[in-house]
């Protein structure tokens, strides 16, 4: 009997003992902890790391921290990015402490923390109100924002879903891979603009010229070649795409930018403020069981208070951020109430 709750943690029944995991909100709102546990989670957050506890029954057991490893080009990439006029906003599921250290040590501009995965697409789309966006990810939770994103960009090392969703999709697992892949496009991009140079200005000449305006008399040998000149001129400067040194960044040039981190904070504190849902729960019989789906789903991470009446069979929650109702569902089954739907 497992069940998972996305941005909070899990359960399990293992020989007649219900064990819980997941972050210090979620289970804090399980069980009484001890005092020093709330101290140890903070200085472990403050150094990068994400603490889990563990409780059985309503014991708690222990606690265990986990970090990400920031890939060691993961500094030189943000700086060459940084470099270019690109903002670099690293947006994570992670508690702000344990953010803010992470995004401290790659150097990104802004840092947005506590997002669940729906919520990366909702960041996206604040972000491409201020201009277009790059998402790189390699994660199932990554996919619905590389979908979102003007260009999605995937580790190819990463999961499935991730891959098929990304636009690019970046073989090896080196994070300068993705300005070297910006530096190509910008490349291309200016080929193709001097190659439909030398295109336009043959037409633009020779075209006037065969029709005699210039008073000049021209053998039609001398068009043709004239042609394949043309043509001789767009292939050899498309060729020179082979030369461009795309892992240099000594000729990044810096484009103009008008990211504001204000901005995307704002508007997601807006948003968080007026996300509610409702929840229709059968079985509720008395005040002590409006506690109990109270308290189950305020230990939630993602719920900011929620409030249950067993008169009108219904919990109605505050978020401030998107929790799934599978997990608002399972929350409240897990007290053995019944869920009927949620809007």
């Amino acid at each position: 009997d497992f069940k998972a709750l996305p941005g909070n943690g899990l359960t399990a029944k293992l020989e007649g003992n219900t064990l819980t995991g997941g972050s210090l909100k979620f289970i804090s709102g399980k069980v009484k902890l001890p005092p020093d546990v709330q101290e140890k989670a903070d200085a472990l957050a403050s150094e990068g790391k994400t603490p889990l506890l563990f409780v059985r029954n309503s014991e708690y057991i222990g606690l265990i921290a986990v970090a990400d490893t920031i890939k060691e080009d993961s500094a030189k990439a943000i700086s060459e990015l940084k470099g270019m006029g690109i903002s670099v906003v690293m947006i994570t599921g992670d508690n702000e402490r344990t953010a803010a250290a992470i995004g401290a040590e790659a150097g990104v501009d802004d840092v947005v923390a506590g997002v669940l995965p729906d919520g990366k697409s909702r960041c996206i789309d604040i972000l491409k109100k201020q201009g277009k966006t790059i998402m790189v990810g390699d994660g199932i939770n990554d996919a619905p924002a590389l979908v979102t994103a003007d260009t999605g960009v995937a580790i190819g090392a990463g999961a499935d879903v991730a891959v098929d969703a990304a636009d690019i999709v970046i073989m090896k697992s080196r994070l300068t891979d993705v300005s070297a892949a910006i530096r190509l496009s910008r490349a291309t991009i200016r080929n193709i603009h001097e190659n439909l140079f030398w295109a336009f200005i043959y037409n633009a000449f020779c075209i006037p010229l065969a029709m005699g305006l210039y008073g000049i008399e021209m053998k039609p040998a001398y068009g043709a070649a004239a042609m394949a000149l043309s043509s001789f001129c767009v292939c050899m400067n498309a060729l020179r795409l082979n030369l461009v040194k795309i892992h240099d960044s000594g000729h990044d040039k810096k484009i103009k930018q008008n990211y504001s981190g204000e901005e995307l904070s704002g508007e997601m504190k807006t948003e968080e403020k007026t996300m509610t849902k409702t929840i229709e729960i059968e079985g509720m019989m008395c005040p002590r069981c409006e506690a109990h789906v109270k308290k189950a789903l305020e230990a939630l991470d993602g719920v900011e208070s929620a409030s249950a009446s067993h008169e009108e069979k219904k919990a109605v929650v505050t978020l401030s951020a998107d929790v799934p109702d599978e997990v608002l569902k399972s929350a409240v089954e897990a007290e053995e109430y019944k869920v009927m739907k949620i809007w």
